[in-house]
C-alpha cells in the first residue's frame, strides 16, 4: 500500500514539474501574428442622382486633403473603393485611409490647426460643408481596422 502511495506522489510530482522541464520555446512561444497599420474605413451611401456630385467632391476636395495628410506623414495611403454589387442597405462607396499610429490629443489638435490653415477655413465652415453633402450622401458606417501579418 505504501508503495502505491509513493508512486501516486511521484506521478503527481511529474505532472506538476514536467511543464517546467519543457524547452523554453514551447513555453514562451510568440503569437504568430504581428500588429501592423490601422485603416479607417467609412461606408458611404450615395443617394440616387448624387453620384456625379459626390464623385466630383471625392476627386477634388477629399483627394486634396488626403494628399496633404500623406505629405505630412500622418497617413500612408488612401483609397476610394466602390461596392460594385451592393446589397440592400449596404454602402455604395468606402473611403479608406491607412496610418501607422493613432495621434494623441495634443497631436490631433496640432493636426486640426494645420488642416484649418491648409483649407483656409474654420472647423465651423468645414462642418457646414460636410452637412451640405447630406443632400446626396449619407455616412452609414465607420470602422477602425488593424492589419495583422504573420511573423
Amino acid at each position: 500500500m505504501k508503495m502505491i502511495k509513493q508512486m501516486k506522489v511521484a506521478a503527481a510530482a511529474m505532472v506538476v514539474t514536467l511543464p517546467l522541464a519543457l524547452p523554453t520555446a514551447v513555453h514562451a512561444q510568440e503569437f504568430p501574428l504581428v500588429a501592423g497599420d490601422y485603416s479607417q474605413v467609412s461606408g458611404i451611401f450615395v443617394k440616387d442622382g448624387g453620384a456625379f456630385k459626390y464623385a466630383t467632391h471625392l476627386a477634388t476636395k477629399w483627394l486634396d486633403v488626403q494628399k496633404f495628410a500623406k505629405s505630412k506623414g500622418w497617413i500612408s495611403d488612401y483609397k476610394i473603393l466602390v461596392n460594385e454589387y451592393p446589397r440592400d442597405g449596404e454602402p455604395t462607396i468606402y473611403l479608406m485611409t491607412t496610418f501607422a499610429k493613432m495621434a494623441d490629443a495634443t497631436e490631433a489638435e496640432r493636426r486640426n490647426k494645420a488642416y484649418d490653415a491648409y483649407m483656409q477655413s474654420s472647423a465651423e465652415q468645414q462642418i457646414a460643408e460636410s452637412g451640405n453633402r447630406a443632400e446626396y450622401r449619407t455616412v452609414q458606417s465607420s470602422m477602425l481596422l488593424r492589419e495583422y501579418k504573420p511573423r
